[in-house]
């Protein structure tokens, strides 16, 4: 439905989110929020689908939160009403984590600004590939707020401290090309839709449970020390060995052919 907040389409093996309410530069409303969970779900419901890309309609990908959802009426009990924790809990907080624990690769296409939890939405897919016009913004300072929906995490991780602290701080944009350099995004390309739909063809047609495994150590690595995250290589070695995708690529390396994964 062209009015819906949140489209989905399949094509082949990849399925193609669009937050849609691009005159308020796509961001979050409480509903919004349900109808991404909603296509997340026809995705993981469908075993054919094996990679998703979300991007944005419009010129935006996603400025965040929508305030004009928050209440900020005059009267006795603002402070409760305007209170930014319950949607956090109840909303931001479930799409990070579904996001990152989808059984398939992710992929965002950043087509216009990402603010906010906007740009934490990016970081939290596997991938992301932004147009050439597009910027990350901070946005929380300059509401007297914090990074969250996995920001404050997710930004330390990909930038370190010191980038991370004075982008948080300032609220100042981070263009692509500097997100690239910097390490946040993967590519920059003038066609950042197409190029995402290309590299979540290539990760449909590889081992899916294996390229998740992948997400999973990478992401938990800084939690371990050395000598435990090579015992968790250890155990997901082991059970990965128990997939068809396992034995197919082996097969397939030894006779010198094509392999054909099926994700299983």
């Amino acid at each position: 439905m062209p009015d819906a907040t949140v489209l989905y389409e399949e094509r082949g093996a990849v399925a193609l989110v669009t937050l849609n309410r691009p005159d308020a530069l796509n961001s979050f409303t409480r509903q919004m929020h349900r109808d991404l969970w909603t296509a997340l779900d026809r995705a993981e419901a469908n075993p054919l689908v094996r990679a998703l890309v979300i991007t944005g309609a419009g010129r935006g990908f996603c400025a965040g939160a929508d305030l004009a959802e928050f209440d900020f009426a005059p009267g006795p009990d603002l402070v409760q009403r305007a209170d930014p924790g319950p949607v956090i809990e109840q909303a931001f907080n479930p799409t990070a984590r579904r996001l990152q624990g989808l059984r398939m690769p992710t992929i965002a296409a950043v087509n216009g600004v990402a603010a906010g939890a906007g740009a934490s939405l990016a970081m939290c897919c596997d991938i992301a590939i932004a147009a050439p016009a597009a910027s990350f913004i901070q946005a929380f300072s300059k509401i007297g707020l914090v990074p969250d929906a996995g920001g404050s995490w997710l930004l330390v991780e990909r930038l370190g401290l010191a980038r991370a602290m004075a982008l948080a701080m300032t609220g100042d944009k981070l263009p692509a090309a500097q997100a690239k350099e910097w390490g946040m995004i993967w590519e920059v390309s003038d066609d950042c839709l197409g190029a995402s739909l290309a590299m979540a063809s290539k990760l449909a047609a590889m081992p899916t449970q294996a390229l998740v495994a992948t997400r999973a150590l990478l992401r938990d690595a800084s939690t371990r020390t050395l000598s435990q995250q090579l015992d968790v290589e250890r155990d997901t070695q082991s059970a990965l060995g128990k997939t068809h995708d396992y034995i197919e690529g082996v097969m397939a390396f030894r006779e010198k052919r094509p392999a054909q994964f099926k994700g299983e």
